[in-house]
């Protein structure tokens, strides 16, 4: 049976660990109080009106949402330490460094991915209800040709006994959209509880609150007291908040592949003095392949959610290994020692990369990733930002290759398939002549990889990591990769968000400002 009082326990700690935690860091800082001091380039007082009111946050903590856990970065071995049973040769060891940063400690649960749907059907659902329909997961991902799935099929996302287990059925577009939307709601709710904003009920498609839209000054919201502005012209008015004035949370988004091993693995906990005890299979100590806690009072506890054999989801009745058939609730098991929990088993989770099979062979050895695509927002003839869109967001665009031209470190905006994928990359008789049109122009990554004829490889392929309730031990390894299309789902992939770190890489667990 899962142990639910262990998972009571810990998440109690949690909660009062995060307590402990606000008091300390909320209460020494105002987020919105500029403290006087002195210029060290010039002498000149800052954030004082009468010597012309230059305004620096001199007392910055960078703030971090609740439910976050600080993910301390440095070097690691990435990759598979184990027999790689499939052969797929896709993640061999290599050195590593991942840059310290911030992750959700539970998987993206059913009800906050419910209230997302809410939040979208007040706003958009009236005029834009497609809207709230593309954000809808598949709730048919259950089904199963084989099997009888119809009691999960209909209550897994609606009924509110699922509403702690992880949303499933969630593409990673999808996944990605949310992060911006959770975003937003911690930055509003930032600016509504400094009472620089006051709650606007009304809030419409075309003009809802958006960090993007805010800080282009295109969102003003209901005004209530505002940011001191401390220009002398300005004449003692307020002003909106600004992205310099770091009273704003940092974007969330999805997990790189590199951040996602390594917060994982958590070797902050059998490392002393860079000396690691021993390399990691699983997020947890132990003899190869041990799924079971050895502490002596937890002693043949399972340590995730996983199939153990064939037709094996939960065990035997009166002695449930796991304890559950499909998942579990976010807060089951144990966490790693980062505080995480089911970082092996439950869901898979997206990771924000490309999928390649040797995507690290090319790599940087410092926070690797691929997929990057370089995006500006719109300008207008005036070179001004241009206005919201229907859905009151800023619209972007890729950089053209003659805004890139002379650059060193990048010379075109989409680089999903550099080195791999791309023309250049491709078994060609001319590969100095690229194509002007057809299939090969619109996606060269087809050309190395024959999507759709031997491969399902393509610029829309986006990693899978971690096992879940679906899978075999094997899969709970962080070491090792799957890919799906990024518009696909599945009943046993889910989601959680991170963010990155601002500033000093050790200190950030108590160095900061905890938005509850």
């Amino acid at each position: 049976m899962m142990f639910r009082h262990i998972v009571k326990t810990f998440a109690l700690a949690g909660f009062l660990a995060g307590i402990a935690l606000a008091l300390t860091s909320c209460s020494s800082s105002n987020s919105t109080s500029f403290k006087k001091g002195r210029s060290s380039s010039t002498g000149w007082p800052v954030n004082n009106p009468e010597w012309g009111g230059f305004q620096i946050n001199n007392a910055y903590r960078q703030p971090v949402p609740s439910r976050f856990r600080f993910i301390q970065g440095g070097y690691f071995t990435m990759g598979m330490n184990q027999e790689d049973l499939k052969f797929e040769h896709n993640n061999p060891p290599r050195p590593m460094t991942v840059s310290s940063f911030y992750m959700d400690e539970v998987e993206t649960s059913n009800a906050d991915y419910n209230e997302y749907i809410y939040w979208l059907d007040r706003i958009y659902g009236t005029d834009y209800p497609e809207v709230v329909e593309r954000a809808m997961p598949d709730l048919l991902v259950w089904n199963s040709i084989g099997g009888f799935r119809d009691p999960i099929t209909e209550n897994y996302f609606t009924n509110p006994g699922y509403n702690n287990y992880p949303v499933v059925g969630v593409s990673w577009e999808q996944a990605r959209n949310y992060c911006d939307w959770r975003t937003d709601r911690y930055n509003e709710y930032i600016l509504l509880d400094a009472k620089i904003l006051s709650f606007d009920a009304d809030q419409i498609p075309e003009n809802n609150f958006n960090t993007d839209a805010y800080l282009a000054g295109q969102y003003s919201g209901v005004a209530n007291k505002g940011l001191q502005d401390m220009n002398p012209a300005a004449e003692g008015e307020v002003r909106q908040v600004e992205r310099r004035d770091g009273i704003l949370i940092e974007k969330l988004r999805l997990p790189t592949e590199a951040e996602w091993e390594y917060a994982a693995l958590a070797l902050v906990g059998n490392s002393e003095q860079e000396r690691l005890s021993e390399r990691r299979v699983y997020p947890w100590d132990g003899k190869p392949l041990q799924v079971r806690t050895a502490e002596k009072k937890y002693r043949g506890k399972m340590m995730g959610n996983f199939t153990r054999g064939q037709g094996d989801y939960m065990g035997t009745a009166g002695a449930l290994n796991d304890g559950a058939e499909y998942t579990a609730p976010v807060y089951s098991y144990f966490p790693n020692d980062f505080g995480l929990y089911n970082m092996a088993g439950n869901v898979a989770e997206w990771c924000l990369d490309v999928y390649r099979p040797m995507t690290f062979d090319d790599a940087d050895g410092l926070n690797a990733f691929r997929g990057n695509v370089y995006m500006t927002m719109v300008q207008d003839e005036d070179g001004l930002i241009t206005s919201k869109d229907s859905l009151g967001r800023i619209p972007y665009r890729p950089y053209t290759d003659e805004e890139l031209a002379g650059r060193d470190n990048f010379q075109t905006s989409d680089n999903r398939n550099f080195g791999d994928g791309d023309y250049e990359s491709a078994i060609v008789d001319d590969w100095l002549s690229k194509p002007e049109d057809g299939v090969a122009a619109q996606n060269p990554t087809s050309l190395l990889y024959a999507y759709g004829e031997s491969s399902l490889i393509s610029d829309r392929s986006r990693v899978v990591k971690g096992g879940s309730w679906n899978d075999r031990a094997y899969y709970m390894s962080p070491a090792t990769r799957r890919y799906m299309d990024q518009g696909q789902s599945a009943s046993w992939i889910g989601f959680r968000c991170v963010m990155s770190r601002v500033g000093p890489s050790e200190n950030g667990a108590t160095d900061i400002r905890r938005i509850d």
